[in-house]
């Protein structure tokens, strides 16, 4: 009998470890996204900065892994990009269409199915999403968009959300964030499970405000302009003059933020007015990559960074000064498109780019397919790019445009319009309807702008500096794109049958 006992415990136990052993080789999964972090800011993107080097760690990422080179928000502004991250939905499917929006516990999918899998789940840094990310196992998050300096933090505790809190006195807010992921790392969780920790860093969101090591970064250091820095794009009633730019009267006053000197004529000003802004950003952005490596140094020390898949990417693009504008929202490239890295010795080969069209509703589905989620949750409108990472071909029925919409019409004092539109491997159409979705405007600044059409042929104007929608040479594609706009719409739940104020407007415009 007391043999029989050994044997029954001895299986029990190989069965334990086997199932432990198991789990533990699932591949972790290191989620980092920065704050308006663009591809222009990226070296492994090849843009006009790249000399600059302001990303070896990062670029260290794509040499090793796959840089994915087209992929895109459909919303470019801060929560409603977290939210379709978060949920694998479009806007109007998840309720995040502006900035102050919330996804609630039952709603953040993502964490949800990972726990589910097997994973343990943090968040860690900004959040966004106003209410409590009570469906991660761990949370410390930034109040709202968080300080840069003494950054105050929101955990679980006694009290109500949002109610429990800690500061990092003394702290930048990238240092505070990676030394609260590596003290989760290291102690906070359980090391017999898989981990998915999704760690967000603030920087580099404006008004920008660097550790005070990067002070005299690039001090010496002119920076590369982009060529139109001082030609707005062509565009349309719909979007001319619009939008905050470099010069003295620009809405936002991003030159008097930056204390450039009034008495320069209205050139210099714009380009001193964009050396302090674009040092001040990468100033930030090196606070970024330096804290990246003491994540990756963390995990090579324990044995961990074979086994861990680590995504890097930005909440959306950011203007750094092309087309004489800043900040994001607006659906062309700078805003639009997003830096996607991931690197994975366990399973990528060294030096791979993905030139599928991807966007940050398909992040979720494929982090589940990594996490051995053999299918997408129905709810989710994302679909799983995974099958790239594993080095297969395209399949045949992935998506031939993907779609954007602003909807925070002229919010902000930044001047943007509401639009929406598609883009495809080549070409983009975007329809401005220039109107709050419903109610008269509350203050003139919201009035409504003029409906209009703009097209881009990317291959021949990557810049967009020229609207090609009265082009009769285009006739045939332009229509063949508003076929596949409306189809999209209506395919994701993204029309405006409940908005009639601007369904109105669409239609009274569709033709023109």
């Amino acid at each position: 009998m007391r043999v029989m006992a050994s044997v029954i415990t001895i299986a029990v136990a190989c069965v334990s470890a086997t199932a432990a052993q198991g789990s533990v080789s699932r591949p972790n999964v290191l989620f980092i996204m920065s704050d308006d972090h663009t591809t222009q800011a990226i070296g492994a993107y090849g843009s006009r900065l790249a000399k600059l080097n302001p990303t070896p760690v990062i670029d260290s990422l794509a040499k090793n892994g796959m840089r994915f080179d087209r992929v895109f928000c459909n919303n470019a502004i801060c929560s409603p990009s977290r939210a379709s991250i978060i949920t694998g939905q479009y806007s109007q499917r998840n309720g995040v269409t502006t900035i102050g929006g919330s996804i609630t516990a039952d709603k953040q999918y993502l964490p949800i199915e990972m726990k589910q899998a097997g994973y343990q789940t943090a968040m860690i840094g900004k959040w966004h999403l106003e209410a409590e990310p009570g469906a991660f196992d761990y949370y410390c998050v930034l109040e709202r968009q968080g300080k840069y300096v003494d950054p105050d933090f929101r955990i679980r505790g006694d009290k109500p959300w949002p109610g429990n809190m800690i500061t990092k006195k003394g702290m930048h807010s990238s240092d505070a964030i990676t030394n609260i992921s590596l003290e989760w790392l290291k102690n906070g969780r359980d090391k017999k499970k898989p981990f998915f920790l999704m760690h967000h860093f603030k920087a580099p969101h404006d008004m920008f405000t660097n550790a005070h090591r990067y002070d005299t970064y690039l001090e010496d250091t002119k920076i590369p302009e982009p060529t139109n820095l001082h030609t707005r794009p062509d565009g349309s009633v719909g979007s001319r003059g619009l939008g905050s730019g470099l010069g003295k009267k620009a809405p936002w006053f991003l030159g008097r933020r930056l204390k450039v000197p009034e008495n320069l004529e209205e050139k210099e000003y714009v380009e001193e007015c964009y050396q302090r802004y674009l040092k001040r950003y990468l100033r930030c952005v090196k606070g970024i990559d330096d804290n990246i490596k003491r994540l990756l140094d963390y995990l090579e020390s324990t044995g961990e960074l074979d086994n861990t898949i680590i995504m890097y990417t930005g909440d959306q693009g950011y203007f750094l000064g092309e087309h004489d504008l800043m900040d994001k929202r607006w659906m062309y490239e700078e805003a639009m498109r997003m830096p996607f890295i991931v690197h994975w010795p366990a399973q990528l080969k060294k030096e791979q780019q993905n030139d599928w069209l991807i966007n940050n509703t398909d992040f979720a589905p494929t982090i589940l397919e990594l996490a051995g989620v053999s299918k997408t949750p129905d709810y989710m409108q994302g679909h799983s790019f995974a099958s790239a990472l594993k080095g297969e071909a395209k399949p045949a029925d992935w998506r031939k445009v993907t779609y954007y919409r602003y909807w925070m019409h002229m919010n902000h004092k930044l001047a943007v319009p509401g639009h929406f539109g598609i883009r495809s491997d080549r070409y983009k159409l975007i329809f401005f309807y220039g109107s709050q979705p419903n109610g008269p405007p509350k203050n003139p600044v919201f009035a409504c702008t003029p409906a209009a059409w703009e097209f881009y042929d990317l291959e021949a104007d990557p810049k967009e500096m020229n609207n090609l929608y009265k082009n009769p040479e285009y006739r045939q594609i332009i229509d063949l794109m508003k076929t596949q706009l409306k189809e999209t719409r209506e395919a994701l739940d993204e029309t405006d049958e409940n908005y009639p104020k601007v369904q109105r407007i669409i239609d009274a415009n569709w033709s023109n």
